[in-house]
């Protein structure tokens, strides 16, 4: 089998081009013979990869929230995305423990299949989000209850996240020997939803006291370095395997996007705690300059970066567009906006940091974008359901198991 067809994880079978005139053939086959699936048997595949597509809703809502070009009314549809994203992970979850309750073996073999398993990242992921829009559309004067509650939030998220890529990443790594599974771009979840935690520190530290926003600070650029520095491993890893085998299947081509974020969130985890930091407080009290100095210092460095998400971006672009015709519908589709959010935020940081408004501008442009895609992404969702090409025996991430 080729390496080329190897390089997510799927096999030469699994990985062939599935057109909308091969669905249809596979479809009234399906029908022809007599072959019935029950909800019960629809949900057996019901997979961690669901939670990509909350991951990236409640992405779009924080993006709809940092855009500096606003108009009436766009706070009601940013809130509304937030609250129809939280029901729609309440939804997921009470899916996946049908799932737990119906199939076991399965649910518990999930954490260690070499496909799926790495998608449990997208759950954490979903939570960080959540955490992220609580912080935007939530925390107002008539509700500082919130304040404390997303500390500690934060601090159960920033333990659990790191404990989850720790386990995740040594049981990869015990099992490998044994049966060595081809890189692929799934692998940046489990590290993605630690690295998140920077995120989330960066967005959710201006509201806290100053005793208590250092510390979140501290422990969010901690997070955030453990995050890029992990992501970069892989990006040197996702890189050589393209460059020696070529361009992964169409069908999985959309989670070429996942490295953009890397970088991306990095630029505003780094600007967003640069510019929280409390001038009179501790360390910074003991330092007069020092805050101002790392905010210049995470501006430049987010500059640095920018530029290296943008030929990420471009690459997965292209070979998006190239594999056009032979595409169908996977939830690796939700790569298309989640990694891009983050790439947006960076480019708004970065703008409001130099008072550009051409780079606000693109900014708000590329939310625009996200949009659009999003709206896409979800009517596909919605469509791939209906004409059974997942949730589906041998269509999902959990084919092989």
């Amino acid at each position: 089998m080729p390496l080329a067809n190897r390089i997510n994880g799927y096999s030469e079978k699994d990985s062939a081009p599935r057109t909308d005139e091969r669905d249809r053939n596979e479809n009234e086959a399906g029908r022809s013979a007599g072959v019935v699936v029950s909800l019960r048997g629809r949900l057996e595949h019901f997979t961690w990869a669901w939670f990509t597509a909350t991951m990236s809703t409640g992405g779009l809502a924080v993006a709809l929230a940092e855009t500096p070009h606003r108009f009436r009314g766009l706070d009601t549809i940013g809130l509304t995305i937030f609250i129809l994203n939280t029901t729609l992970f309440l939804l997921l979850c009470a899916l996946m423990t049908t799932r737990l309750l119906l199939f076991p073996h399965r649910f518990k073999h999930s954490f260690h299949h070499p496909t799926e398993s790495f998608f449990f990242g997208s759950f954490w992921l979903s939570i960080a989000v959540i955490l992220c829009g609580t912080q935007l559309y939530g925390v107002s004067p008539t509700r500082p209850w919130l304040i404390p509650a997303l500390r500690i939030s934060y601090w159960i998220y920033a333990t659990i996240s790191l404990l989850n890529a720790i386990q995740q990443y040594w049981l990869f790594m015990r099992r490998a020997p044994a049966k060595p599974v081809p890189m692929n771009p799934a692998w940046f979840l489990p590290g993605y939803s630690a690295m998140l935690t920077g995120t989330v520190a960066s967005i959710i530290a201006g509201s806290q006291p100053p005793e208590h926003r250092l510390p979140v600070i501290v422990s969010g650029c901690a997070f955030q370095g453990f995050g890029w520095l992990l992501s970069c491993i892989w990006i040197g890893m996702y890189v050589a395997r393209l460059m020696e085998s070529g361009l992964p299947p169409p069908d999985v081509r959309p989670g070429m996007f996942i490295p953009v974020g890397t970088a991306a969130y990095t630029i505003v985890a780094l600007i967003g705690q640069a510019r929280a930091i409390p001038p009179e407080h501790a360390y910074f009290a003991a330092h007069p300059g020092a805050a101002e100095t790392l905010q210049t210092l995470a501006l430049f460095v987010g500059v640095f970066l920018w530029l290296f998400s943008f030929w990420l971006f471009a690459v997965a672009v292209l070979a998006c567009v190239a594999g056009i015709p032979e595409m169908g519908f996977t939830l690796s589709w939700w790569a298309f906006v989640f990694p891009n959010v983050g790439f947006a935020v960076a480019t708004v940081e970065i703008g409001r940091e130099l008072g550009s408004q051409g780079v606000l501008w693109v900014g708000s442009g590329m939310t625009v974008g996200l949009v659009v895609v999003w709206l896409f992404t979800a009517g596909a969702c919605v469509r791939a359901v209906v004409k059974r090409r997942i949730l589906w025996p041998g269509r999902d991430e959990d084919k092989d198991m």
